[in-house]
């Protein structure tokens, strides 16, 4: 499965377990879990495919996983507002993977019911960009 299949997977699988509202999801614990970590790995699937692109294309490396985004930003792979959006769902995909704080069932609701459109977009500017290298 290539990454960007990876990543529209899930996506699919987080928005199958969203739920109405912060509170039920944060009321259904297993809906809450699979939501959270399918959004983290959606998120990571983001990052796998910044950084095969950057070393594909002999681009300078970045230190951090939110820089790549920038990086591809800055060779037009992605938009900025996108290399944003991604570098915001950095900071969710962190707390969930290594649980730097309590996991804040409003945050990841957002993400999967607001936010889940800038990984959407991220797949499609790539996916345009790989096809017009062709």
């Amino acid at each position: 499965m290539t990454q960007l299949a990876e990543l529209a997977e899930r996506v699919a699988r987080a928005q199958a377990h969203a739920k109405p509202s912060a509170e039920a999801l944060a009321a259904d614990r297993d809906a809450f879990d699979l939501v959270s970590f399918n959004l983290m790995l959606a998120v990571q699937s983001c990052a796998s495919v910044a950084s095969h692109l950057i070393a594909d294309e002999g681009w300078a490396p970045t230190s951090t996983v939110a820089a790549s985004f920038a990086r591809l930003a800055e060779h037009d792979v992605i938009r900025q507002e996108t290399a944003q959006a991604l570098t915001r769902a950095v900071g969710l995909r962190n707390v969930v993977a290594h649980g730097y704080a309590k996991v804040d069932p409003q945050s990841v609701h957002a993400a999967v019911t607001v936010g889940i459109s800038d990984l959407d977009a991220f797949a499609a500017e790539v996916a345009a960009w790989l096809v017009g290298r062709t």
